[in-house]
């Protein structure tokens, strides 16, 4: 059996043809509210900021990703498990409301490599951890891609009691339950230029979500990109593990 831990949502099919399929866990949604005027250059003109009552999100996502597999193909070897580092904030075109990513650190360099060429993501090469004991995790990065500024990243956090399902209108579903992703490119500078523009759809269950503390956090993605250190503390959010499918990727 390939993959003996796969939840009931990865075996039933979702609608659509799906690319690829793979298991996001250890997820923590770190979120500030930041002017619109501040993220508005880092998206194309074609792509509308997405604001939540007047205010745009800017968040910090660590994660790790498991049992990736194309479908109808077996795993990769290799390429098949790796942590991830999002810098991302949120759009939407036409109605259609998605994450638009400033970065993607990730800790496998074939990885990196297939998430650049193949899906246009602006994916960056890094050494990463991520460990989980009890109800506490702790994620750790240095980037290593050449060409672009350094950043560091070190974080613990606690786990602590479930969240009520997120309901439409919330901020807490406005910032976590998004089944959609733009990109222009691996190259955001390029990107902000505009050189075409790619949708991803992806399907999976809602995010079962908690409450979390943090007890570290020293970061400079954020600053990384040439915007200012975000003030006060995070809203958060822990998500369980989700099992997801990535259903089409297209060039708009």
């Amino acid at each position: 059996m390939l993959f003996p831990t796969l939840s009931k949502s990865l075996l039933k099919s979702p609608p659509g043809l799906p690319l690829m399929r793979q298991r996001w866990s250890q997820l923590l949604f770190a979120h500030w509210p930041v002017a619109p005027e501040l993220l508005r250059p880092y998206l194309p003109e074609r792509l509308e900021l997405d604001l939540f009552d007047g205010q745009a999100w800017l968040g910090v996502v660590p994660f790790t990703m498991s049992h990736i597999r194309p479908l109808g193909l077996p795993a990769v070897p290799g390429l098949h498990h790796l942590h991830e580092l999002n810098v991302r904030t949120y759009a939407r075109l036409n109605g259609v409301p998605g994450v638009w990513f400033l970065s993607l650190d990730a800790s496998l360099a074939l990885g990196v490599w297939a998430a650049r060429t193949f899906f246009h993501l602006p994916y960056l090469h890094a050494r990463m951890s991520l460990t989980q004991t009890g109800d506490t995790l702790s994620a750790t990065a240095t980037r290593t891609h050449r060409g672009i500024a350094h950043a560091e990243f070190a974080a613990t956090w606690t786990l602590g009691e479930a969240l009520p399902a997120s309901r439409p209108g919330t901020l807490q579903h406005f910032l976590t339950e998004r089944y959609y992703l733009y990109t222009a490119g691996p190259d955001l500078q390029r990107a902000v230029r505009g050189n075409g523009l790619w949708r991803g759809k992806l399907y999976h269950e809602p995010w079962a979500l908690r409450e979390a503390s943090l007890s570290e956090w020293e970061s400079t993605l954020v600053e990384s990109h040439g915007l200012p250190t975000p003030l006060g503390k995070p809203l958060l959010y822990a998500a369980d593990a989700l099992d997801v499918w990535v259903q089409e990727f297209r060039r708009l």
